[in-house]
């Protein structure tokens, strides 16, 4: 209690300061005179004028908050709408895969692509079916749209397809409807180029590019590709025909592997 009492005396003069300040500020705030509202006005502009910049700032943090959750929310529903859409799609292509099978003379398995490129020389996917579904080595591989590749390595519960766009797919093709026939090979993106064509071959961009049946492995008429562009072999008797393949083959999830060939595609 001593020090207490010290130290007030000590600082006596700072605390009759404090309150003298705090007993004038008193009597301007209570006092109502014309002048004091004057003052209260100025010192009310003066602290506004102040505040503005703290105003401003905790508003642009409100702003941006709020932006933030709207960023989110707009995230949210784009990737909403991206499911849907590709459920949508993936729908409408079960939907063509139960037809094609219902309509097709072939014994037709079902199956997902599981995993694509698992080897470094060859371009190949990996699909969830294997023995255990009928599946054997070299079974074709397909869509509605068009011819996909053939198994090359079959396990019990999954198999891997080479591509039809591996740079040592071969497919032995004709031109529809000359009829034409040759040797089918890859060459880049969607494109591949059919060689070994007569050289007299009627053959027009647009034509249809089936199987040829001239195979062990792929049965006549399934779909390949539509022809884009005709040239002449240079030095030869052949022309070489540009195709485009029907299928897209880099989005593929749903295919069928053909596991008997009953008679073949008209």
């Amino acid at each position: 209690m001593r020090k207490i009492y010290l130290a007030l005396i000590r600082q006596r003069d700072h605390i009759v300061f404090f309150l003298a300040v705090l007993i004038s500020f008193s009597l301007i705030l209570t006092n109502d005179s014309r002048d004091i509202a004057i003052l209260r006005g100025k010192a009310n502009d003066i602290f506004s004028f102040i505040y503005k910049p703290v105003s401003w700032l905790r508003s642009m943090a409100v702003v941006e908050e709020a932006a933030a959750v709207l960023r989110e929310k707009n995230i949210q529903l784009k990737l909403q709408i991206e499911s849907m859409l590709n459920l949508a799609s993936e729908n409408e292509q079960l939907k063509n895969l139960l037809n094609y099978k219902r309509e097709s003379h072939l014994t037709l398995m079902p199956a997902k692509v599981i995993n694509k490129g698992i080897t470094s020389n060859m371009n190949t996917i990996t699909i969830d079916v294997g023995t255990d579904q009928g599946v054997k080595r070299n079974a074709p591989v397909l869509t509605p749209n068009g011819v996909i590749g053939k198994s090359i390595a079959v396990g019990r519960y999954s198999s891997i397809i080479q591509v039809i766009s591996d740079v040592n797919f071969r497919l032995s093709v004709q031109v529809m409807p000359s009829g034409a026939r040759g040797i089918l090979s890859w060459v880049y993106g969607d494109l591949c180029e059919i060689r070994e064509v007569q050289k007299n071959s009627e053959i027009n961009i647009g034509d249809r590019v089936l199987t040829s049946g001239f195979s062990d492995i792929f049965p006549k008429n399934l779909p390949v590709g539509e022809v884009t562009g005709i040239r002449d072999e240079r030095g030869s008797y052949q022309k070489i025909v540009s195709v485009r393949f029907a299928e897209n083959l880099g989005s593929l999830i749903n295919i069928f592997v053909i596991t008997e060939q009953n008679d073949a595609v008209e």
